[in-house]
């Protein structure tokens, strides 16, 4: 128990998330562990979810998104908004139980008919993000992150079923481009492949100085968005 209290506090660096869940069909992405589980159907999806959320110690960390044919399944430390020891127990211990049902635990590289699992940001440009920030906070009807609630910090949907909002401070304005764009995070292995996509639906990439950490890109208009992973971040 008491090294289980110590693993639920530790915060894994991005490089030890990434290699600890890989190789069992889960990918580490902005903070959290995601994974899909192709089912088929919508009871079996459900009974899936049912065994997923009875594995010991899930509570607090174990998050589901049930559909037609297939539970997507993401795990974080609620309280820390990261990803511990514990949670890469967990992922273990689900992917276990889903094994169990005949079926694994993917990303969803190469897998017809879906995509990468993947989480999306909007990214907002102000001059002065304390004074738009509680407009933005109201309107969506979103939260602080735990442990964030500065004026300038992101703001998050508390059911978890939005994008993140992160403000991005300017040093004057710039009214010829967009000022909200996204931000794609992918699973750091499928990037490439992401951004070779873009490309070929007529996009340009415009800036790739910080890659692998985010690639800017943007359609014929101009308006842009970022592919980012978690590489190039530590330190």
């Amino acid at each position: 128990m008491d090294q289980l209290s110590h693993d639920a506090h530790t915060r894994l660096s991005r490089p030890e998330a990434s290699d600890a869940v890989t190789v069992i069909g889960w990918r580490y992405v902005l903070g959290e562990f995601r994974t899909q589980v192709l089912t088929g159907s919508l009871p079996l999806a459900a009974d899936v979810a049912a065994r997923a959320a009875a594995v010991a110690g899930a509570d607090g960390h174990l998050r589901m998104d049930v559909r037609a044919d297939r539970v997507l399944l993401s795990l974080q430390t609620a309280e820390i908004s990261w990803v511990t020891p514990l949670d890469v127990e967990l992922a273990h211990r689900i992917s276990g139980v889903v094994g169990e049902f005949r079926l694994t635990t993917q990303s969803g590289v190469g897998t017809a008919g879906t995509r990468s699992v993947q989480m999306i940001e909007i990214g907002i440009d102000a001059m002065d993000i304390a004074a738009i920030r509680p407009f933005w906070k109201a309107v969506l009807g979103y939260t602080d992150e735990p442990g964030r609630s500065g004026p300038r910090d992101p703001l998050v949907d508390p059911l978890g079923q939005g994008p993140a909002v992160w403000f991005q401070q300017m040093d004057a304005p710039r009214p010829q481009r967009n000022r909200i764009h996204f931000d794609v995070s992918v699973p750091h292995d499928e990037a490439r492949q992401r951004i070779a996509a873009v490309v070929a639906a007529g996009g340009t990439l415009t800036y790739d100085a910080e890659a692998p950490a985010f690639w800017v890109l943007a359609d014929a208009e101009g308006n842009e968005a970022c592919i980012t992973t978690w590489q190039g971040r530590e330190g």
